[in-house]
């Protein structure tokens, strides 16, 4: 059975009738849950709320930068740099945990290089002066300089140039990190979407030719399309320009979006996509199939470079090759913005003033909202049968330990909770309503990304999350 309630979709279910053994929960149990109102998370959800952009009223801003602020998810610490909320932190920590997976599944190795660098090593790949104003720049006691990495490729080149026995059996070598990066914006805005200070995953290769350099760079392309389709984002791939970085060859991953600063020509067949600047002059139809290309904005969250022997030529980063000889490696560089890809996920996902996470990624996957205190239901025992569900769930799929949070603010409505939870994306909401006095208890199951209800027995919800994935 299934009816419409302003967009959503309300089904019954109920798991096969058994009795209700109520047992409290103990004091170990009791200690996981994590309550809404001891969480670090000031909301600021009320409609019409000025936010405060950047930290200068007027500031332009865009969906995810209002969301996230009312949301209490980031807060500005001044232009262009926001502190990261502990709902934010986890979304992120899930985020790499995927970026690893995908990332290990292609052979890669996880390091970490330091954020400062020296102007010698930039000097050297000509670099500090090429950058321009975009390097944040400083000098240490001794006055040596130094500036704060937006990448790393001088850096990796260096380390693997250091090991002066390389040998061709031990590449392809497939290095990456996931660390804060620093650029002087000019017009730092959108809030995470264009930052002075982000979180990006940058991986470095090194291959014994040409050829094999080409068939890395597809698999890494290859993961970054798993990645994206993982979260259920959809996306372009399209030629880029090479920029600062340089190499012979670049994509952009491009998540379509009105507020997105790139613009983009599409086949609409599918056999061609690029960034307007990297056009020669006006082409208008597509050079594989002939058809009309389409015009769209997006936003970039993942950048791909074919490197050549650009940085491994001036690093002297080399190998011996079966005859013994020394030849340069061939290079690629690949990031990912994982800042960038919360902010945009938000953006593309989310309604006007309702946060929706990709299900992988949600800082929490489920909310339990009880009864309002002093109501029927709460004096039937419903708080009580909420929190054993809590309990039974998380010890029935462990994997939801910690990843569900209980909205403990009694004092309010039901609805005005369930307004709150909508806003905040939480992927399931469940609910001890007026149907938590039957015999046997049934709970509302409130589905945001699938837009239904679901009315179900403890069994049934258990039965019904044990399929939820969590990073």
């Amino acid at each position: 059975m299934a009816t419409l309630l302003g967009g959503w979709r309300l089904r019954a279910l109920r798991a096969p009738r058994q009795g209700c053994r109520l047992r409290h929960g103990t004091p170990g149990q009791a200690r996981r849950r994590v309550l809404l109102s001891q969480l670090f998370q000031p909301l600021n959800l009320q409609a019409g709320v000025e936010a405060r952009w950047e930290g200068r009223p007027g500031e332009p801003s865009c969906r995810s930068q209002r969301l996230m602020l009312q949301a209490g998810l980031i807060h500005p610490a001044g232009p262009g740099c926001y502190s990261y909320l502990p709902p934010t932190v986890r979304a992120m920590e899930k985020l790499i945990r995927v970026m690893d997976e995908e990332m290990q599944a292609v052979g890669g190795q996880k390091l970490n290089m330091p954020s400062l660098s020296s102007a010698e090593l930039w000097g050297t790949s000509g670099r500090w002066e090429q950058m321009g104003p975009e390097l944040f720049r400083l000098e240490d006691r001794h006055g040596k300089g130094y500036c704060l990495g937006p990448t790393h490729e001088e850096v990796v080149t260096e380390l693997v140039a250091a090991q002066s026995n390389l040998s061709y059996k031990q590449l392809p070598l497939r290095l990456y990190q996931v660390t804060r990066k620093f650029r002087d914006e000019p017009k730092p805005r959108f809030g995470l979407l264009r930052s002075r200070e982000f979180y990006m995953k940058d991986m470095y290769t090194f291959d014994t030719s040409e050829e094999a350099a080409r068939q890395t760079y597809d698999l890494v392309c290859n993961a970054y399309c798993s990645l994206l389709d993982r979260l259920g984002l959809s996306f372009v791939k399209a030629r880029a320009a090479t920029g600062s970085i340089g190499g012979t060859m670049s994509h952009e991953f491009q998540l379509p979006a009105d507020i997105g600063e790139d613009r983009l020509v599409l086949c609409p067949d599918g056999h061609f996509a690029a960034n307007v600047e990297t056009l020669n002059g006006e082409q208008t139809s597509c050079p594989t199939c002939g058809e009309k290309l389409t015009q769209t904005r997006g936003i970039e969250v993942g950048h791909t470079f074919y490197l050549g022997t650009k940085y491994s030529s001036v690093f002297k980063a080399i190998f011996y090759s079966p005859e013994n000889k020394p030849q340069l490696a061939e290079m690629g560089c690949y990031g990912l913005g994982v800042t960038r890809i919360l902010a945009a996920s938000i953006e593309v996902l989310s309604t006007e003033d309702s946060i929706r996470w990709p299900r992988l990624i949600a800082p929490y996957q489920l909310c339990f909202i009880p009864p309002k205190r002093g109501s029927k239901e709460e004096g039937e025992e419903g708080t009580a049968l909420l929190e054993q569900l809590y309990d039974d769930l998380t010890e029935a799929q462990p994997h939801l330990t910690g990843d569900s949070v209980l909205d403990d603010r009694t004092q309010l409505t039901i609805g005005k909770r369930l307004k709150d939870a909508n806003k905040l994306g939480y992927p399931y909401v469940i609910v001890a309503g007026k149907r938590v006095c039957e015999d046997p208890p049934v709970f509302e199951v409130w589905d945001q990304n699938a837009g239904e209800v679901l009315f179900l027995t403890k069994e049934g919800v258990i039965e019904l999350l044990s399929k939820v994935q969590v990073s």
